[in-house]
């Protein structure tokens, strides 16, 4: 039998609680195997991402009504249920009371029902407790925001209060959808037209000059895309290969490449001479980096999957003239864009991960050229990750300096957020995703 719009949800909300699955890929594969479209589609995105997006102020909002902790399922059922309720205008509560109560039938037993109904219908009466009886800010902008407090007390000491709240918010915005003009094929203006002959609204970026947004229509879905004319990427993370600046005839190393935008921005702009090679350390990731360069017709891309942390076993001292490192990170940058992200991170995670990110960065050191570049970045707000991984590099490699001419290839906004030869995007600065970048140069 078929299964309906919210048992689905329910089925991948589980997914994601159980096994940590990507709620973005869950939800494709949710689409394709089920066969929707239309308003289903928009419809299962909005509860499953909703849902992940404010569940602890849902199961703030139930706890009164909970005598006792439910079944992990029923539970999940009772936030989605909740959460269409509360912010989905579209269904009256009753038809969700109602489809809530069948789904506890079918999947549970008539108590289970009975539990769902009583739940729901004394929220519907009573109204949810008010997040003002929380004293303590930090807690109460977690909750609210559905952040871990850690989280929160994290950002508010870097960053004080009112950043705090206006990331944490942003937070809870939908993303717009951005791709990247491929400026070896086409340009900004020539890409509109495409899109709107092809029922696509969009308009230029506001922050990087190959940025398209879109307001209305599927890039994805077209012809020009389909073509090699565009690609999905955010504005922040295009400003990687402007810092980077690459130069015709370049040999470029891109050492954590996957799934390709930065790999295939750089390739781009070196307009079809000198050679990207990208590398990974999962060859799935790596033939969807391969798949990426070809669909966007650019053969100077290489790809090899490797482990970054052994790339000076296999490449000679001063191979290449520009070097990125787009390192795996925490990711609280893309919150927005991932809120599943903010489920499954413990405040050890960016220690751990900073002494892999200094890891890659002393092996890929020696490969860079006298007189090169080497960019870090990462799409996280952290600075663990971020500044104090720049500092302790630094330190124990004195052949490197700041490249304080990188400010010079980014767009003028970010003069206030630049300092040395790195950057600190916020996600409210300009909507986009959180993004940290580090330009460093090699000493002749």
């Amino acid at each position: 039998m078929k299964k309906n719009v919210r048992e689905l949800a329910l089925e991948g909300l589980l997914q994601v609680e159980k096994s940590g699955a990507y709620s973005n890929l869950l939800l494709n594969s949710l689409i394709e195997k089920n066969k929707m479209e239309g308003k289903d589609t928009g419809l299962l995105t909005e509860i499953v991402y909703g849902t992940i997006q404010r569940r602890e102020a849902l199961d703030f909002y139930l706890q009164p009504f909970l005598k006792k902790k439910p079944e992990q399922w029923v539970k999940i059922l009772l936030r989605l249920s909740l959460y269409q309720m509360l912010f989905l205008d579209r269904v009256p509560p009753h038809a969700v009371i109602h489809e809530a109560v069948e789904i506890a039938k079918k999947r549970g037993h008539q108590g289970i029902a009975s539990l769902v109904n009583g739940v729901l219908r004394s929220v519907q009466r009573q109204g949810v407790p008010s997040l003002e009886t929380i004293s303590d800010p930090a807690e109460r902008l977690a909750v609210e925001t559905s952040h871990p407090k850690w989280l929160v007390q994290e950002w508010i000491e870097e960053y004080g209060i009112d950043a705090a709240r206006k990331m944490c918010e942003v937070n809870m915005l939908p993303p717009v959808p951005t791709a990247r003009v491929n400026v070896s094929k086409t340009t900004v203006e020539e890409a509109l037209v495409r899109l709107k002959e092809e029922g696509v609204e969009a308009r230029r970026g506001e922050l990087a000059k190959d940025a398209i947004l879109i307001e209305k229509g599927n890039v994805a879905h077209t012809r020009a895309f389909q073509d090699g004319f565009l690609s999905i990427q955010d504005e922040s993370s295009m400003l990687v290969a402007r810092a980077l600046g690459p130069e015709q005839g370049d040999d470029v190393l891109d050492s954590c490449a996957a799934p390709g935008g930065k790999t295939t921005h750089i390739a781009e702009r070196l307009h079809g001479t000198g050679r990207v090679l990208s590398l990974d350390l999962h060859p799935h990731k790596v033939k969807l980096i391969r798949q990426q360069a070809d669909r966007l017709g650019l053969a100077n891309v290489d790809t090899k999957a490797m482990d970054a942390r052994k790339v000076g076993e296999a490449f000679r001292p001063e191979s290449f003239d520009k070097i990125l490192v787009d390192a795996p990170c925490s990711g609280f940058g893309v919150i927005r864009r991932k809120p599943d992200i903010k489920l499954g991170k413990q405040p050890e995670d960016s220690e751990r991960l900073s002494h892999i990110q200094l890891a890659i960065l002393h092996e890929v050191a020696p490969l860079l050229k006298r007189g090169g570049r080497l960019v870090y970045s990462t799409c996280t707000i952290e600075k663990t990750e971020n500044e104090n991984v720049m500092q302790q590099f630094l330190q124990s490699h004195p052949e490197f300096e700041w490249d304080i001419s990188m400010k010079e290839r980014l767009p003028k906004a970010l003069e206030p957020y630049t300092h040395d030869g790195q950057v600190q995007i916020l996600p409210h600065y300009f909507a986009t995703d959180g993004f940290y970048i580090a330009c460093l140069r090699r000493k002749v």
